[in-house]
C-alpha cells in the first residue's frame, strides 16, 4: 500500500481523473492519504482522516510512507490562515488543518522542509463548551458557499460542521446524510444544545443539508455562505428575507458535545 500527503494549502479533489470533472471534496494540507490507482496526471486516493474518495494531481502529494501516514497528534492549525516556510518560501495554511507531520513545528514531508510557527490547537484537550463551540464555527462565518469546500476560503454544509466537530477532537464523516447517522436523536428543539446538529431532507426525504445549533432558535450553516439563521420546529427560515429554505428531519446529539454553564 502506498501513502501520500498533501503539500498545498488546499487541494481539490475530483469525482474522475480530469480538472473539469465536479468537485467532491478538498485536502487540507498536512492530510495523507493511500494511493489507491495513479495515472500521469492524477492520483485516486482514499482520505486517511473520513475515507473519502476523490481524484487528486499528482503534483499537489508527495509519496510518504505508512509510519508517516498514519500518525495523528490531533493538533491542528488554530490560526484563520497561517504562513509557514515551505522549502524556505511563504506558503499559507489554512485553519484546521491536521499538524501530524510536525515534530516541535518542523516537518520533512518528502523532499520538502516545513516549518509552522503558528497556534498548536490540541483537540483531545478542548473545552467542549458554547464558547469554544461558536469560536471555531465564527471562523467560518461568511465564508461562501462551496461545493465540495472545506477551508475558510469556501465550504459546505457538511464541510463546515466537519471541521468544527474536529476541532473538538470528534471525527464525522464527510457527507450530510452520513453524519446524519451518528450520535443520539434529539426529540423537541426545545432541548438543543449549543453544537448539536440539525439535519434537512429535500421532497424524498434524503438528507440533504445539515447545520449548526447555536440554541434552540439559531443555526448556523453553509448556504450561500456561512451564516446565521432562526430555525423552529418545520425548518430554517432565513434571518434576512423570512423565507423558509430548509425543512427539519432530526437533530442528533454526540454525547461528547456538552451543554455547560457558559452563556454568550
Amino acid at each position: 500500500m502506498e501513502y501520500a500527503a498533501c503539500i498545498v494549502p488546499v487541494a481539490p479533489l475530483y469525482t474522475a481523473a480530469q480538472p473539469t470533472a465536479e468537485m467532491c471534496s478538498q485536502l487540507l494540507f498536512g492530510e495523507t492519504v493511500t494511493l489507491l490507482e495513479t495515472d500521469t496526471v492524477f492520483s485516486k486516493v482514499r482520505v486517511l482522516f473520513d475515507g473519502y474518495e476523490g481524484w487528486c494531481l499528482n503534483n499537489q502529494l508527495v509519496m510518504v510512507d505508512a509510519t508517516q501516514a498514519n500518525r495523528r497528534t490531533h493538533l491542528l492549525n488554530g490560526d484563520l490562515w497561517r504562513e509557514i516556510a515551505f522549502q524556505g518560501q511563504p506558503m499559507q495554511m489554512p485553519f484546521g488543518a491536521p499538524l501530524d507531520l510536525f515534530d516541535h513545528g518542523k516537518a520533512q514531508i518528502g523532499p520538502y522542509q516545513v516549518v509552522y510557527e503558528g497556534r498548536f490547537w490540541n483537540s483531545t484537550m478542548a473545552h467542549e463548551n458554547k464558547e469554544t463551540i461558536r469560536w471555531v464555527a465564527e471562523k467560518y462565518l461568511n465564508a461562501p458557499y462551496l461545493w465540495g469546500g472545506r477551508s475558510p476560503l469556501g465550504i459546505d454544509c457538511s464541510g463546515f460542521v466537519q471541521q468544527v466537530y474536529r476541532f473538538m477532537g470528534i471525527d464525522l464523516p464527510r457527507d450530510a446524510y452520513q453524519q446524519a447517522e451518528k450520535g443520539e436523536s434529539i426529540g423537541f428543539l426545545q432541548e438543543a444544545h449549543c453544537g448539536d446538529l440539525a439535519f434537512f431532507d429535500d421532497a424524498e426525504g434524503r438528507i440533504v443539508h445539515v447545520g449548526l445549533l447555536l440554541n434552540d432558535h439559531q443555526v448556523m450553516h453553509a448556504y450561500g455562505r456561512v451564516r446565521i439563521d432562526n430555525i423552529d420546529h418545520q425548518g430554517i427560515v432565513n434571518s434576512e428575507t423570512g423565507l423558509r429554505t430548509h425543512q427539519l428531519r432530526i437533530i442528533k446529539r454526540l454525547h461528547k458535545v456538552i451543554e455547560t454553564e457558559y452563556d454568550l
